[in-house]
């Protein structure tokens, strides 16, 4: 195309010398630069980032934003206290002008911080307003990040590892509302810290002398696997009757700090502790770590299998891409079965097709099961969020079915230029789509950002639902099912956004749990014999640990309906690491039966703790924000320990004297902080805790109360808790609630069994009952089995 000449063709007219020149010589819309080029997962630091004003100019009124990711949980920005943490500023520095040219006439800038500023999935962003005139091309903007100049500490990078982190720069050059992308985003690695722990990834039960892997690996203070760090260490197996076994290792010198030692046979029956540590037991040498598996004749051909079925990568709305989330899964996770997930609406076909083929190549009987899966995003009023596992080999129908017709729940992504084209919606054209064939499918609901509707329910497709994720724990929504009369197994997954699938911690936003875990009890390790297991609703969930939990009648396992007699009895079993300290049986909604372990070992004298959980509401932002103290009137605080902590911001600490201060948060889950006392006659324990919400919209440093119990407190007498060892208040919320009780000082046990008579729970004859078991261990750590679907004759 032939181009302007001014020179030539504008005849005789007056501009600032050399301007022309100098400005076609700048990018159109400007540039972003950031010093920085890496980051540690968790640091504290301000980030000075440059933003040069284009060709463009900028309008009186116009303005920009610096935007990122919405799962990110980067710490909120703050506009209103310079003095403190995570303080943005934007500040106006006027380039060199040509001779003749005017200064820009721009008074100031102001800056907010908008956790919905932009479009998904650059949804968080640092807003900068042009007040009261305009800027010239070569003007800089120079944003600072966590501003140090006023005493602040800094900002808070967020707490997981990434490849190539972006920030992006749009700008609405004109005033005009329409933003425009600036080319070449700030692309930053964030790293994991030094590494603070060893982790044991290994099955909790297998079969005598069954062959299976051990991991061994190395995480920083926030969960984060360590790379290129080859320390060598001791594994030591010790057995029954003193059978002692010792096996070197070293970690991975490339990539992550992880080592698998493969096909190891233990030769007795029975508990086998499990310690690995470094051969540097120095200061900076990272903890060691315990675990526990049992080895025993009667679990079966093979071992429980343990899944994590809804994992997200950058094809969406994931951290890192395919390839890395798939091989974090089988060599950092160490997962058995996994299953990779793309928000329907938003990942492209040439996508899809891709991680189709990835996962088909890196799915290997015997080692690691692999499914594509797609999440149906639809709204709570159309069904809510429902996942569909496609369980056969070959291409899945999606985006199109067999008749070409479209299904997902509608197509939009950052490529659509801002259309929207409905699909497959509500629900029920979602089951239209697959209900052809049912065997080829699982679907699952769950709650993530868009609750499941349990108004919907397709009982050939739907076999399985979500108790837990890194969205939170969901008790409600699986008794809820079952009482429905939804023949419905339990399952938990990571539903992870942040790169680690496979019961990983949880980041410090909404997603405030541990991610979850699918143990399935399968008769073969491949595609079809998982699936089979999966649909047989033959599986159990736990909160991210390897724990292990069954349900029987007789040779009857969990997830299969039966017909039994009065007389005959349930059977369960619980194997875990911290201790079982209560076991209880729902019958849907209801508790029917239950064990206090913590009341059979023996009560403490004077050991008593506090217990928070529960969410303020079932939606998305549901996490309750818990800040409070616990004081002690008339006696000593001799120890002061918490369980239940996910992550460094997760904390309590001594106050004064009589009181301890605690911080945190909980989204469906539990958090613990157990006291030992001088003594517990005479003495008063009040807990005061105020609860806030997630702040979504407006000033991070302004908490905002939760309106139906912004302000909770709990006053117990030591002789109101010897005569009933727990005083609860349950909140309005979702299983929201406050405690003080008394508990045991004795080790609670790794492994309960028992047997539950059908007679002591007077169930109504003639009606289906779905009976499961949910229990818990002193780290607040959490089980749910599949229901038997049992009918008393």
């Amino acid at each position: 195309m032939h181009r302007f000449d001014p020179k030539t063709e504008a005849g005789h007219y007056i501009a600032p010398i050399g301007l022309y020149e100098r400005n076609k010589e700048r990018p159109f819309l400007g540039a972003v630069s950031c010093e920085r080029r890496t980051l540690v997962a968790g640091e504290w630091t301000e980030l000075r980032l440059v933003y040069t004003v284009g060709g463009s100019g900028l309008a009186d009124g116009a303005w920009l934003k610096l935007a990122f990711k919405f799962y990110s949980d980067w710490a909120l920005f703050q506009t209103s206290d310079p003095g403190a943490a995570n303080f943005v500023t934007a500040e106006y520095h006027a380039g060199a002008l040509a001779p003749g040219q005017s200064a820009a006439t721009v008074q100031h800038l102001t800056v907010r911080f908008d956790q919905k500023g932009h479009e998904r999935p650059f949804q968080k962003a640092v807003i900068v307003d042009i007040v009261d005139g305009y800027l010239n091309p070569g003007d800089r903007i120079v944003i600072r990040l966590g501003d140090r100049r006023q005493g602040g500490a800094g900002t808070r990078v967020q707490s997981f590892v990434e490849q190539g982190f972006r920030f992006r720069m749009f700008i609405d050059p004109l005033g005009s509302s329409k933003f425009a992308e600036v080319p070449g985003d700030i692309l930053l690695d964030i790293v994991p810290g030094p590494a603070r722990r060893l982790q044991i990834i290994a099955p909790r039960l297998v079969g005598n002398d069954e062959a299976f892997d051990i991991l061994v690996r190395a995480d920083d203070a926030w969960g984060n696997t360590a790379r290129n760090l080859p320390l060598a260490g001791t594994l030591r197996l010790r057995g029954p009757h003193g059978v002692a076994r010792e096996l070197p290792f070293t970690l991975a010198a490339e990539g992550w700090a992880v080592v698998r030692l493969a096909a190891l046979r233990l030769p007795q029956q029975g508990e086998w502790r499990i310690d690995a540590a470094t051969d540097d037991d120095g200061v900076a040498a990272p903890a060691p770590a315990l675990a526990y598996i049992d080895s025993d004749s009667g679990s079966g051909a093979l071992r429980a299998l343990y899944a994590d079925l809804h994992v997200h990568s950058d094809d969406t709305v994931g951290t890192n891409d395919t390839l890395y989330n798939l091989s974090y899964g089988r060599d950092v996770a160490g997962l058995d079965v996994l299953g990779y997930t793309a928000n329907d609406f938003n990942i492209t076909e040439s996508r899809w097709d891709k991680a189709v083929e990835l996962i088909h190549s890196l799915n290997e009987a015997g080692r690691f099961v692999c499914y594509p899966g797609t999440e149906w995003c639809g709204n709570s009023s159309a069904g809510g969020d429902r996942n569909v596992v496609f369980l056969r080999d070959g291409k899945p129908q999606f985006p199109f079915d067999k008749h070409g017709r479209l299904v997902r729940s509608f197509e939009w992504n950052e490529f659509t230029a801002g259309t929207l084209k409905p699909g497959a919606w509500p629900v029920d054209q979602l089951y239209a789509a697959y209900a052809h064939d049912p065997e080829g499918h699982l679907m699952m609901p769950h709650i993530g950002g868009r609750r499941c509707n349990l108004d919907w329910h397709h009982p050939e497709l739907e076999r399985l639902i979500e108790v837990g994720s890194a969205w939170g724990q969901f008790h409600w929504v699986y008794a809820e099912a079952l009482q429905k009369g939804y023949r419905m197994g339990a399952a938990a997954n990571s539903d992870e956004h942040q790169g680690r699938c496979g019961g990983g911690v949880p980041a410090t936003a909404v997603f405030g749990s541990r991610g979850g875990l699918t143990g399935v009890i399968a008769d073969r390790f491949d595609r079809e014999g998982v699936a089979t297991a999966l649909r047989a609703r033959r599986t159990f969930a736990t909160t991210g640990e390897r724990s292990f939990a069954s349900l029987r009648l007789g040779t009857h396992w969990m997830g299969e309906v039966v017909r039994a007699r009065a007389g005959e009895a349930l059977s369960y079993r619980l194997l875990g690491d911290q201790g079982w300290e209560e076991v209880s049986l729902y019958d849907g909604e209801h508790c029917v039966w239950q064990r206090d372990l913590q009341q059979e070992a023996g009560l403490a004298p004077a050991k008593v703790r506090v217990r928070v959980g529960g969410a303020r509401v079932r939606e998305r932002y549901r996490g309750a924000y818990w800040s409070g103290t616990i004081r002690v009137v008339g006696a000593l605080v001799l120890d002061v320990e918490a369980f239940g902590l996910d992550h460094p911001e997760q904390t309590c600490w001594r106050q004064d004297a009589t009181t301890v201060a605690f911080r945190t948060s909980t989204s469906g889950d539990t958090d613990s902080i157990e006291l030992s006392l001088s003594t517990l006659s005479g003495c008063t324990i009040e807990v005061s805790a105020r609860i806030d919400g997630y702040v979504k919209v407006g000033d991070p440093l302004q908490p905002q109360a939760f309106v139906h119990a912004p302000q909770v407190g709990l006053t117990v007498t030591g002789e109101q808790l010897h005569g009933q060892p727990r005083h609860e208040q349950r909140l309005p919320g979702a299983e929201l609630r406050l405690s003080v009780e008394r508990i045991s000082d004795a080790a609670l046990p790794r492994e309960v069994t028992g047997e539950i008579a059908l007679a002591a729970l007077a169930l109504a004859p003639e009606r289906e009952h779905p009976l499961f078991i949910t229990a818990r261990q002193r780290d607040q750590s959490r089980v749910w089995t599949s229901a038997v679907f049992l009918s008393v004759t």
